[in-house]
């Protein structure tokens, strides 16, 4: 019989997965690490260990490393564990390079270019040129000269021909480059001897992790989160996945996290989490903000706010205010503003304020 799964069962199973209701924790036993941090705006990954209890503070300088992986997204890796993250991260195949690497694969095409191949000479002509910490657009300038008409377009803001930008950051990866944390523009440097794995190891597949942090899911949830084909992702779906029903729909999820979905322990904590935190990440949005207005004011194309997470729900939005060393907090409620909601929202706010270093001043509650 077929195991029913209910939205609030999700939501708390999420929260617990996640490890969004624990005080303290270490990077090794950071849940979130295993699949990869997104390192997006000043609230990123660094925030995003932080809520999870780890003190950032102290974590060794060399133990995170940055890279270009997901959707060509910034995320953050524990550094001993960078060549399984490399094999991990690798397109499961070349129809699936050439969906993640978008319009950049017509050319190629025309060209008679596969699209592993033409991430691999991307990545050679990178390696030949970044030999020291440089700049992006340094990097780009070289890289335009020594690559081909197919792998080059005119670019009208720049009003410059370079690199495709897809290709661009999904090769950085494969040719041994990291990012610089925190570099704005970016800093790429070399990691010599980065040797991607042979085998992946379980906790670092990008499927497995998705069903274990965001599940239960589709394949085709899977598939929109990573930018691959579906039928690639269903090629390496797991053996231990196995079928719930959410609302009358059929998901999967790991065998082991059947007990754990099941249970019905509520969760009690109130969070600020980044505009791309991996909770807000789940292809199911509507699950997570079932208002169309509230999901529209939290996912604008353009500008995303944080999410105040009360008890699993996203109960609101929120923004930074800086000024130089003062932060101001503003936000956005979508339930009545209780005391005990309010005084949560403004320890959370001191939190943030104290993990930027700066002088909280106001907090700014609207709802």
């Amino acid at each position: 019989m077929t195991t029913s799964v209910g939205r609030g069962q999700i939501l708390a199973f999420r929260v617990r997965t996640q490890q969004l209701d624990r005080d303290a924790g270490t990077l090794d036993d950071t849940a979130i690490l295993d699949l990869g941090v997104q390192d997006t705006g000043p609230d990123g990954a660094l925030w995003a260990l932080a809520l999870r209890g780890v003190a950032v503070s102290d974590v060794p300088p060399d133990a995170l490393v940055t890279a270009w992986t997901v959707r060509g997204a910034p995320h953050v890796y524990r550094r001993a564990e960078l060549a399984g993250i490399a094999a991990a991260v690798h397109p499961f195949s070349d129809d699936d390079a050439g969906r993640r690497i978008y319009d950049a694969a017509k050319p190629l095409r025309a060209a008679g270019i596969g699209n592993l191949e033409a991430l691999d000479a991307v990545a050679a002509a990178m390696r030949s040129v970044v030999t020291r910490p440089m700049v992006k657009s340094e990097l780009s300038t070289r890289l335009t000269a020594l690559m081909d008409p197919p792998y080059l377009r005119y670019c009208r803001p720049c009003d410059a021909t370079h690199l495709y930008e897809m290709p661009f950051r999904l090769a950085a990866l494969r040719a041994g480059l990291e990012l610089q944390p925190g570099t704005s523009p970016p800093v790429l440097q070399p990691m010599p001897g980065l040797v991607p794995a042979q085998d992946v190891p379980a906790r670092l597949d990008v499927v497995r992790g998705y069903l274990r942090l965001l599940g239960p899911a589709t394949p085709q949830q899977v598939s929109g989160y990573l930018d691959a084909p579906v039928r690639d992702v269903r090629s390496r779906w797991p053996d231990d996945a196995v079928e719930v029903v959410v609302d009358g729909e059929p998901r999967w999820a790991l065998a082991d996290d059947v007990d754990a979905l099941t249970g019905t322990g509520r969760v009690r904590t109130t969070r600020l989490l980044g505009p791309f935190d991996l909770y807000l990440q789940g292809r199911d949005r509507s699950l997570l903000v079932a208002d169309p207005a509230h999901a529209k004011a939290l996912w604008p194309s353009l500008g995303r706010p944080g999410a105040v997470l009360v008890d699993g729900e996203v109960a609101g939005t929120w923004r930074p205010r800086a000024t130089g060393s003062r932060l101001r907090v503003q936000v956005d409620l979508w339930r009545p503003a209780t005391a005990r909601l309010r005084g949560d929202v403004e320890e959370q706010a001191a939190r943030l304020a104290a993990h930027r270093g700066v002088q909280l001043t106001a907090v700014e509650v609207t709802g």
